[in-house]
């Protein structure tokens, strides 16, 4: 009932059999099931990614309630700080991708929420340096399966043509964060002094309890692939199996299986090495904003309060943004398109923020950086999983690019931190300018490698038969269309 990973996205392949002597694509009826698992299966990652981004991006928010003032660190300590939650983050990123398949995703990333979920809420505890340093790492260790993992664990779910819109939907949760946490540290931060604790032990502690509960009862929520929903009848099952192994997105189980030579041709692909490329300056961005955006906005004039509430506005602008280019990304298939728009709203923002004196203008092109920024993540992730197969080698290939993501935010931490000045941070915006351009030209290289590669399959699958292939060549099969 399979069909080879290289399946041709557009022409498909063998129908499975249906209930009752009926083929499932033979009934429109059942594209209904997306709807279904949209339901029962994004929500759940979109809440993962959410408390993900949160726990880790509240670092800010606590700065400006007074986290470094109140433990006496000097800039340079608070970016060391912000580094050794990379480090450990990046270090588990491949290793707990390459596991998801074998331990299972609905026992992996529930452990992973619950875990760091406990250290969140330690970090309200600590009294020293040294100690909230031990916490960062061990939320950074924790942390790191969790977007790899995520999207892997989606393209699980989805045919190629239809993932954008779901991995946006649940990193949009980043933008909400950024937005939700301002909100939040607002409230928190008036709660000072309530049990002889500061506002920003609060922040971490309240975080962290519901990260904890959210995460414990996650394991009874995560499904653990497409034939063990609960939620969906055999003929829906069938009909989403045949949909995947129809576009490539999943094959026979003989190629699916690990194999440390599918991890080293993830590493030699020259469209998953373009994409890391773009991944470091699009993490770059992201994190610079995620981080330094309560600092940015209070350099503006606003007291810490208000610094905290006024940074809602442009992370809730962000995730209309990202959903919104995520729809066009799959209605029309144009993956490298978006991209490559995302680095020129970005662009545009810092070229605003630089160019005028205007704090209102600084201000407003905070809409423009974050947008573009947030919208970066989801379209590039989208692209890497629709262009590497098989399972091992997506599973590699998604990893590497949030390798790459997050060397950028260990950049960013010291570019923003301790090599360009407060409060205009004026260094640190050129960077991040010549980096949004950086993201739209690698996005168009990208795009241009994918449209010569799919015009040399064209031209081999007019002169051979597909039984004439050696089988087990995942995306390098001339029957793979490559996602543009």
């Amino acid at each position: 009932m399979s069909v080879s990973t290289g399946s041709d996205p557009e022409k498909g392949a063998a129908d499975i059999g249906g209930v009752g002597g009926k083929s499932p694509t033979e009934d429109p009826a059942l594209e209904k099931v997306w709807r279904k698992v949209d339901l029962y299966v994004v929500p759940v990652a979109a809440m993962f990614y959410l408390l993900s981004f949160l726990d880790r991006t509240n670092f800010g928010n606590a700065r400006v309630a007074g986290l470094q003032k109140d433990l006496k660190m000097t800039n340079k300590q608070y970016s060391i700080a912000l580094t050794v939650t990379y480090v450990p983050y990046i270090f588990a990123e491949l290793p707990s991708n390459l596991l998801l398949k074998a331990v299972g995703p609905n026992r992996l990333l529930p452990v992973l929420l619950t875990l760091w979920g406990v250290v969140t809420t330690s970090q309200g505890a600590v009294k020293t340096y040294h100690g909230l340093l031990a916490c960062r790492f061990f939320l950074g260790l924790l942390e790191g399966g969790v977007f790899p993992g995520l999207v892997l664990y989606l393209s699980t779910f989805y045919p190629r043509q239809k993932l954008n819109w779901r991995i946006a939907a649940f990193f949009s949760t980043a933008s909400i964060s950024g937005a939700f946490s301002g909100i939040l540290a607002y409230g928190i931060i008036h709660m000072d002094g309530l049990g002889h604790l500061h506002g920003w032990a609060w922040i971490f502690i309240l975080e962290g309890l519901f990260t904890i509960l959210f995460g414990i009862s996650s394991f009874f929520l995560l499904p653990r692939s497409p034939e063990d929903c609960r939620f969906l009848s055999e003929t829906e099952r069938l009909y989403v199996l045949q949909q995947l192994q129809k576009t490539g997105a999943t094959g026979e189980e003989s190629t699916d299986k690990f194999t440390w030579k599918e991890v080293g041709l993830a590493f030699m692909q020259p469209q998953v090495q373009m994409l890391a490329v773009q991944f470091f300056f699009s993490g770059s961005l992201i994190y610079g904003l995620a981080y330094f955006t309560p600092s940015i906005v209070q350099g503006l004039g606003y007291t810490a309060a208000r610094a905290q509430l006024f940074s809602v506005p442009p992370f809730a602008a962000a995730f209309v943004v990202s959903m919104l280019l995520a729809y066009i990304s799959d209605r029309y298939r144009c993956r490298g398109v978006i991209l490559f728009t995302c680095g020129i709203l970005s662009a545009i923002g810092f070229a605003m923020y630089l160019g005028s004196a205007s704090f209102h203008v600084k201000y407003g092109s905070l809409f423009f950086s974050i947008s573009g920024a947030y919208s970066s993540a989801p379209a590039g992730a989208t692209w890497m999983a629709n262009n590497s197969a098989p399972h091992t080698r997506r599973a590699t290939a998604i990893a590497i690019a949030f390798i790459m993501t997050n060397s950028g935010g260990i950049l960013v931490t010291w570019l923003f931190g301790t090599l360009s000045p407060a409060p205009l941070y004026r260094k640190a915006c050129i960077t991040m300018l010549i980096f949004s351009l950086l993201v739209s030209l690698f996005a168009g290289l990208n795009l241009w490698y994918l449209t010569v590669q799919n015009r040399k399959k064209a031209i081999i699958r007019q002169s051979k038969e597909r039984e004439d292939e050696e089988p087990g060549l995942g995306d390098k099969s001339a029957w793979f269309i490559y996602s543009l």
